[in-house]
Order: C-alpha cells, then sequence, then structure tokens
C-alpha cells in the first residue's frame, strides 16, 4: 500500500481537526508497520472503525479499532500506545486483544445453554472497558462478511459462535444494528437451506410488495400532513433470521407472517406516538391481538415503541412501529439502561452504572472525558470465571480458591481434594483464582475434609456451598458418633435397672420421638440425661387426652383432660393455629394452656423437660371462629399490588385486620396482611387465588 493510497481520517466524519489528526496518526503508523505484509487488501483495522461509526461511537474506540489491526499483533507495544495516544486508548487495545484471542467456546455450548452464558458473562468480566466488547462484536461482522473465503468447518463454527454468544452480548447490549447483522450472516453458514428459503422467499412479489408498501406510506403520510403531525416514515427492514425464527416459533408460512410488511413512525413527542395510533387505528381496521404497548410496558432491555397492525384496502397486513426520535435512537444503537444478569434477576447498581456511562458516550462524544473514570467495568466484578481440564466453564464467587472450585465440580472431589494445578502448576488450595485460568484437582482415595478448611482465617474456602458441604460432612460424622454413644448409654442404664428388656416404642413415644435415630442422637448428644433416661425406664407415662372447644366469643376455649372441665386455653401468638390445623397443648406456668400447630418452631424446639408439658388437643364443636392470620405476599411490583389482592379477599368475604407494604430498590414489594379466616380450608382457597394474581412472584402464611 503506498502512502497516497492508505485511507485516511476523512473515512471518520463528525470528529473534530484535533481528533482527526490523531485517527491520522494511527492509521500512518499501522501503515508502516503492516508494510511488510503481503496481504494488499484494506486492512481490518479500518473495515471495523467504519462499522463502529453507523453506532456513533467515540474517538478512543474509534482509535483501538485501527490499533487492533491483526497485522501489526505483536510490532506495537503497550507502551508506545499509552505514550502516543493515551492510557485509555492503550488499555481499550489491551482488552480487545484479549477477546480476538480467547477460544474457550466449543460446539457442545449450543446444547448447554447455562455455559454459553457463563462464557458472555466471562467475556464482560475480563475486559476493563464495556466499550471493548463493542470492538469485538465490530471485528466479528468483519470476519463474517468474508466468511466465504473459509473452509466450511470454520465457517459453520464461526458461526455457531456468533449465533450462541456474540449476537446475545449484542441484544443485551440494546445494539439491534449489530445484532441483526450478526444473526443474518451467521444463519447463512448454520443453515443455508432455510436461509435460501426465506431469501428466495422474500424475491417473490418483492415489486408487488414494494408497491402495497409504497401506497400505505403515501397514504399514511397524507393523513398525518392533515393532522399537522411530524414525522418519518419508512419501510421497515426485513431480517432474515427474525423471520424465519418467528416462522419456526409459531409454525407459520412465511406467507403468513404479518411482519413481511412493516413501516416505522419516527415522532417528536410522546403524545404524538398516540396521536399516531389513534390515526391509524381510526382509518384502517386494526387486529386487537396484535397490539402492543411496549411504551407504557418497555421490554427487559429498555426498548420501547408502540406495535400495531392493521389492514390495508387489499387485506394486507402491515406492522406499525410507532416511536419517538429519543426511542429509536436508542432501539438502534443503545445499550440496555435495564440489563439484568440471572442468578434470579438481581437489580445491579454497577451494571445500571456502566450501561448508562457507556449510552451518553455513544450519544455525546464532546462529553466522553467527564464519564470515563467511572467508567470501568464492574459488571460481574465480584465472579471469577474458570476452567475444567476439558474446557467447562465454572462460575465462582471472587475470592474462591481451588478447592471451592473442587466442590463446584462435586461434593465428593471436594472431599477428596488434596491439591491443585492452575494453567499447569502447582498452587496452594488457598490460591485465589483469577478468571480465564484453568484448574486441575488432585484428590485421593477416600480423602475427607480437614477441619482447617473451615476456618475463615486460612483461607481455604470462600464459596457458602462448598463450607456448607464441609459442615454437612463434620455434621453427620458427630450424628453418627451421637448415635453410637447414645445406644450404648441405654444399653447401659437398662442393664444397671436390672432390666431384661426395654420397649423402644414406648421410649420413642414417652419422649416425642418419631424416629429411632434421631431419639439415640439426642441420647448421645446430651439432649436426654441420665436421670431422664432412668425416670423413663422406671416409670412409663401415660400421655393425657384433651378436647379442644373453640370459644365463640373470644380467642380462649373450654377443653377436657380427663375429668376436668372448663380447662382456659390460649391460641398462640407465634403460630396463629387455625381450625383445621394439627394441634398441641402446652401447659404453661401462668396462663393456663396455649394451642400451638404442631409444626410450631417454638414447640419443635422444647427442651426433653419441656416436651413433657405437651398434650394432645383436638377442635371440636361447630361453632364459626374467626382466626386472625399473618400472611406474605411477594411481588414484582407494588403498583396496584394492595388493590388487586383487597378485591380477592373481599369477592371471599375475608376481613383484613392489618396490612404493611415495603418496596425495594427493584421496585419489588412485600406485602405482610393478617387476616380473618375460619378454617384451614379456606386459607388454602385464598392464597390460591392470590397467587393467580399476575404481579405474584410467592405468597405464603407467615410462620
Amino acid at each position: 500500500m503506498t502512502e497516497n493510497s492508505y485511507p485516511t481520517a476523512e473515512m471518520f466524519p463528525g470528529f473534530s481537526e484535533a481528533d482527526s489528526l490523531q485517527i491520522n496518526q494511527a492509521l500512518k503508523l499501522v501503515d508502516a508497520l503492516a508494510s511488510d505484509s503481503s496481504n494488499s487488501h484494506r486492512p481490518k483495522g479500518v473495515d471495523v472503525a467504519a462499522i463502529l461509526m453507523s453506532v456513533h461511537i467515540d474517538l478512543e474506540t474509534i482509535l483501538a479499532a485501527l490499533l487492533s489491526d491483526s497485522r501489526v499483533a505483536g510490532k506495537l507495544s503497550e507502551s508506545a500506545i499509552r505514550q502516543q495516544f493515551g492510557p485509555v486508548v492503550a488499555d481499550l487495545v489491551n482488552d480487545v486483544s484479549w477477546l480476538n484471542k480467547v477460544s474457550i467456546y466449543s460446539t457442545e455450548m449450543a446444547n448447554q445453554p447455562n455455559q454459553a452464558e457463563i462464557l458472555r458473562r466471562m467475556l464482560l468480566a475480563m475486559t476493563h472497558d464495556v466499550r471493548a466488547v463493542l470492538v469485538k462484536l465490530a471485528f466479528r461482522i468483519q470476519r463474517l462478511r468474508g466468511l466465504q473465503n473459509e473452509s466450511e468447518n470454520i465457517r459453520r463454527f464461526i458461526a455457531r459462535e456468533t449465533l450462541d454468544i456474540y449476537a446475545p452480548l449484542a441484544n443485551r447490549l440494546g445494539i439491534n444494528q449489530f445484532k441483526w447483522e450478526l444473526e443474518d450472516l451467521a444463519f447463512r453458514y448454520v443453515d443455508p437451506e432455510h436461509y435460501r428459503f426465506v431469501t428466495e422467499s422474500l424475491a417473490v412479489n418483492r415489486e408487488q410488495r414494494q408497491a402495497f408498501i409504497e401506497r400505505f406510506l403515501a397514504g399514511l403520510n397524507d393523513r398525518l400532513k392533515s393532522e399537522d403531525i411530524q414525522a418519518k416514515v419508512y419501510g421497515r427492514p426485513k431480517h432474515i433470521y427474525s423471520i424465519w425464527n418467528k416462522m419456526h416459533r409459531k409454525q407459520l408460512a412465511i406467507n403468513e407472517l404479518y411482519d413481511l410488511l412493516a413501516v416505522r413512525v419516527v415522532v417528536d413527542s410522546l403524545s404524538a406516538c398516540y396521536m399516531v395510533l389513534g390515526l391509524a387505528h381510526s382509518h384502517w381496521q386494526h387486529i386487537p391481538r396484535e397490539f402492543d404497548d411496549y411504551i407504557a410496558n418497555p421490554k427487559e432491555n429498555g426498548y420501547q415503541s408502540l406495535h400495531t397492525v392493521v389492514l390495508d384496502e387489499h387485506g394486507n397486513r402491515i406492522e406499525i412501529q410507532i416511536r419517538t426520535k429519543a426511542m429509536h435512537d436508542f432501539a438502534e444503537l443503545g445499550v440496555a439502561a435495564h440489563w439484568r444478569y440471572k442468578e434470579g434477576s438481581k437489580f445491579n447498581a454497577a451494571t445500571e452504572k456502566n450501561i448508562a456511562s457507556l449510552r451518553q458516550l455513544l450519544e455525546d462524544k464532546d462529553n466522553a472525558d467527564n464519564l470515563l473514570e467511572n467508567f470501568h467495568t464492574e459488571l460481574f466484578s465480584d465472579r471469577v470465571f474458570v476452567l475444567t481440564p476439558a474446557g467447562k466453564l465454572i462460575d465462582l464467587v471472587k475470592g474462591a480458591t481451588p478447592l471451592d472450585f473442587a466442590y463446584a465440580i462435586h461434593t465428593e472431589v471436594g472431599h477428596s481434594c488434596r491439591g491443585a494445578k492452575v494453567n499447569g502448576q502447582i498452587k496452594p488450595l488457598t490460591y485465589k483464582l483469577c478468571s480465564g485460568e484453568r484448574v486441575e484437582i488432585i484428590t485421593v482415595k477416600n480423602g475427607q475434609p480437614n477441619h482447617n478448611w473451615l476456618n475463615p482465617n486460612l483461607g481455604y474456602l470462600k464459596t457458602p456451598r462448598a463450607i456448607s458441604k464441609v459442615k454437612s460432612w463434620f455434621k453427620q460424622q458427630q450424628q453418627a458418633e451421637n448415635i453410637a454413644a447414645g445406644k450404648s448409654m441405654l444399653d447401659k442404664e437398662s442393664k444397671r435397672l436390672g432390666l431384661k428388656a426395654v420397649d423402644i416404642n414406648e421410649l420413642l413415644r414417652h419422649f416425642k420421638f418419631s424416629d429411632i435415630d434421631h431419639f439415640y442422637e439426642a441420647l448421645g448428644h446430651g439432649d436426654i440425661n441420665n436421670r431422664q433416661l432412668a425416670g423413663a425406664l422406671k416409670i412409663p407415662e401415660l400421655e393425657p387426652t384433651i378436647k379442644l372447644v373453640p370459644n365463640k366469643s373470644s380467642s380462649q376455649s373450654i377443653i377436657t383432660i380427663d375429668d376436668i372441665d372448663n380447662v382456659v386455653s390460649t391460641l398462640a401468638h407465634c403460630c396463629s393455629p387455625v381450625k383445621g390445623d394439627e394441634i398441641v397443648g402446652f401447659i404453661t406456668h401462668k396462663r393456663g394452656i396455649t394451642i400451638h400447630r404442631r409444626d410450631c418452631e417454638n414447640i419443635r424446639h422444647l427442651s426433653p423437660e419441656q416436651q413433657m408439658q405437651l398434650l394432645k388437643a383436638d377442635w371440636s364443636g361447630q361453632q364459626t371462629v374467626h382466626h386472625n392470620v399473618p400472611i406474605l405476599i411477594h411481588a414484582f411490583n407494588a403498583q396496584n399490588l394492595l388493590n388487586d389482592v383487597s378485591q380477592v379477599l373481599a369477592t371471599g368475604k375475608v376481613h383484613i385486620s392489618n396490612a404493611s407494604l415495603k418496596t425495594h430498590d427493584d421496585l419489588s414489594a412485600i406485602l405482610t396482611m393478617t387476616i380473618q379466616i375460619q378454617n384451614t380450608e379456606q386459607l388454602s382457597l385464598v392464597l390460591a387465588r392470590i397467587s393467580h394474581l399476575p404481579n405474584i412472584i410467592e405468597v405464603r402464611r407467615k410462620a
């Protein structure tokens, strides 16, 4: 390439004179370093930078794309870039170089969605600046555009990787221009037969469809002008991959898809969006089920627009998308403002901050300098992504060790772990793993955990799952020891008392145990002492029977214990028993007998001595009694929650005693209510009806 033929900054309009000077310096530097290259075609970095210009990217990203040209790999030092173009560009080039070299993807990931998602997270976590991912996406588009020159195996691999990893990343960043081109170019090589079918089907009657669209656009423009509505109206491009996906998903023939005929209307204001919608619906018949208001209810990635389908005078279904200029720019260029990653879709402030920064950089190159200090990637900064020897990705919390990794593979691998190799080198089990490292665990046969692993000061374990597995192992060992000790204790005590046989079932009933191992464990652990055991072996006790008759006028109840009538009882507030619950009485010193649910936490954790104060209890009588029952409702959004739930309760003639609503930063809400219920059957019915409300995550009786 001669001095006069290399590209210049004129290819990148919109930059200041000083910025253009830096672009020219980068172009000349790359040209000089690549002068011995046998490749006479235009540099890849120039093509990539041109692709990035379509999304209005900033100067530093353009420079990074130019300086990441594969022809100068290894010839341009980081210090040279840092000195001539600054630290931001140097760091971006480092990130892009790493992204261009990474080769973790395998075709097996196509059948393992979780692995593909972990890899997407890893790519974001390993880059210091999110804009490096945009450069990588542009490099992938450039690679796909020339993929016809590669072998069939390479074409299919690159295309499959694009659909599994890079197109979803573009979608997650909200850059539809990149997403659509990545998908269409990759689809051509992943499934050439269906790609040709869709393209050839689109070619048939293309002129007729174009004529329909032009007539419709003319009619729509006339009506907009008559109402003095300023708008830009044009036909919407059709994307081959999305057409095929819709055909496949809905099992429709291509001529049954309504959005093959589609127009877009871009207006100046939000109110104008709804004016255009009303205008369209008043002049053309619309299909109600095909109407979507993504302005009032945006998509998860922040996309906003009105979508409707109308019938023209020939009966053709035409989709109309109506949005403001800001909504249009956001949909075409922007980064999703509400991007939320897995583990229950939790709100992440670092994500929001970085996305907002990138969005501003895309829209306003002039003010980019003020944003850079807050722009470095914090996405997934609390995670590390490491590989097994077979190339499987494992997602761990930041600070995780090889021992955490071993337990993530399998519990037995963790128990048997005695060493680890990281990238082929032996590392201590307390070594803190870094993203991208490959870990191999060294195990021993019949290995067991070490007590030191649970010492937080020694740093062996970081992840809650691994810590829980080790604690569980030691607890099981302790349980086995306690059971053995309990058996020995019973044997010794029965011999001391001169008993030839012991009725185990009677002992279980006496001490309120349903499982013999739990009884032995309690003996071995000391929950039942020698005196209590001796008393039970000498004097088997008969449990009194008790009948509970609810009082119609209060929470107190008349009970019968053997021959004693009118014993005062009180319904416990801790578990709020309701007629229909399995219940038990507990003898108190001052309040007579309190009635609890059998699964009440306070009852389950009574000491052996306190268990002696339990009495059998049953509901009786036909009186209608209303019980105050606390319930907890978890919802996606607080809006209209109390009103919706109140309507369900009113329909069921259920009275509300009190209610408390608490909202969270992610807009979810917790509604705590106390309602008056007659019995468990009515309670179950009410909870079921509330759970069917569209906004509800969970509804349950509060313990």
